[in-house]
């Protein structure tokens, strides 16, 4: 006699894909609420002081680094990693697909279910070792993919998101979130596969009247994977190569390079595509890179590292790079600025002369977008710890 079937109480595809859409959604509209509900329920370990940032303490420098003093090691043979997010601590949130197959990874539903306009698993540099001494900081990087911020960064917001929305008013427990559990210390770079991003407040400064304001993004969560939703300084992009060609490896490992790059791509709307699949690029004849690199040296442009950090929500993870930039030189270099990019918008203040780059590098300004407004934690910690070092960074007497 043949076996009764036995019943399969697990969700049905139609039904699991529409509750991970709605979680999605939800993660989307309201990372500010979630990384605030996140901090206050259970306060985690390595707050910078006075702001939303994950760090160790020796990632944050007691006074701003000159980027040139900044030391880039390369390891080529990469560990693996106990946590990739590929693990069954993520089974509770992952969809099931047309064929009633789970999905694997969290960016296999990213690019099922709610792909964004940029989405390619491009190759990164995965950072592996943070160490200081007296000469200056050496940070180790080793190979990643871009995915491994996707498949760990937004899966545990997700599970998060998920974990408020079954239990909005009660505090969300360490069983209702076995993967953030998995990870356990999110600053520990050898539990997991972290990919660092460059993120750069730009600041134009007049040094005659004393002004000075800074680039202020809006991220659109219709065309970033990470991060929507919020305000960010800028540029800000994945320390990685231009294209995944070989000669490019060598060639584009080096943070000034990146943030060059950024800035045109972000701040003056030019493609990112550099004919680096042919050719690796050639820094020195690249007029913008000539430019900046004389501003450099003559000291109209002053580029520092102020640290890294991870977000407590994402633990996706930002080194914290300041561009100060004479205005002469800013209003030069970046005549043709462009109001959105491939990544959200540029925003600012009304100002009635029409000659506003950006937000008021002021007080005011830096308590209101880091304490009311709904910014990246790494962009709140930028602009709290620029403020703190503006003597430094500005050059005051």
């Amino acid at each position: 006699m043949p076996s009764a079937p036995v019943a399969d109480d697990r969700p049905n595809s139609l039904d699991s894909r529409e509750q991970w859409q709605r979680v999605r959604a939800f993660l989307n509209d309201h990372r500010f609420a979630l990384t605030s509900r996140l901090l206050a329920e259970s306060p985690p370990d390595h707050l910078v002081p006075g702001t939303p940032l994950l760090a160790r303490r020796h990632w944050i420098p007691e006074q701003p680094v000159p980027l040139e003093r900044v030391r880039l090691r390369w390891q080529p043979d990469t560990p693996a990693a106990p946590v990739d997010g590929g693990g069954p601590e993520l089974d509770h949130i992952r969809p099931r697909q047309q064929d009633g197959t789970t999905c694997r990874r969290y960016a296999d539903a990213v690019r099922d279910l709610a792909k964004p306009r940029l989405f390619e698993n491009r190759s990164c540099y995965r950072l592996l070792d943070v160490e200081t001494s007296v000469a200056g900081p050496v940070l180790t990087f080793g190979r990643g993919q871009y995915f491994d911020v996707i498949n760990i960064c937004e899966a545990v917001a997700h599970e998060y998101a998920a974990a408020v929305l079954a239990g909005p008013d009660g505090p969300v427990s360490l069983a209702a979130t076995p993967f953030r559990a998995a990870i356990a210390d999110p600053t520990d770079l050898t539990r997991r596969p972290v990919m660092a991003a460059t993120s750069t407040l730009t600041i134009r400064h007049d040094r005659q009247t004393g002004d000075a304001e800074f680039v202020l993004h809006w991220r659109d969560p219709g065309k970033v994977a990470s991060g929507g939703g919020l305000y960010q300084v800028m540029p800000v992009g994945m320390f990685q190569a231009s294209h995944d060609a070989p000669w490019n490896e060598e060639n584009d490992f080096d943070l000034w390079r990146a943030i060059l790059r950024e800035l045109s791509e972000e701040l003056l709307g030019n493609t990112e595509d550099y004919g680096s699949d042919k050719a690796p690029i050639d820094y020195a004849a690249w007029p913008l890179d000539k430019t900046l690199t004389a501003a450099r040296e003559d000291g109209s442009l002053r580029v520092f590292r102020l640290g890294l950090g991870m977000d407590p929500l994402t633990f996706v993870t930002d080194m914290l790079t300041v561009a100060v930039f004479d205005a002469d030189l800013f209003d030069e270099t970046f005549r043709r600025i462009v109001s959105g990019n491939e990544e959200g918008r540029r925003v600012g203040l009304d100002d009635a002369t029409g000659r506003s780059a950006g937000i008021p590098f002021t007080a005011e300004q830096v308590d209101r977008l880091t304490g009311t407004e709904p910014m990246q934690p790494a962009g709140a910690a930028l602009l709290r710890l620029a403020w703190k070092h503006r003597t430094t960074l500005l050059r005051l007497p």
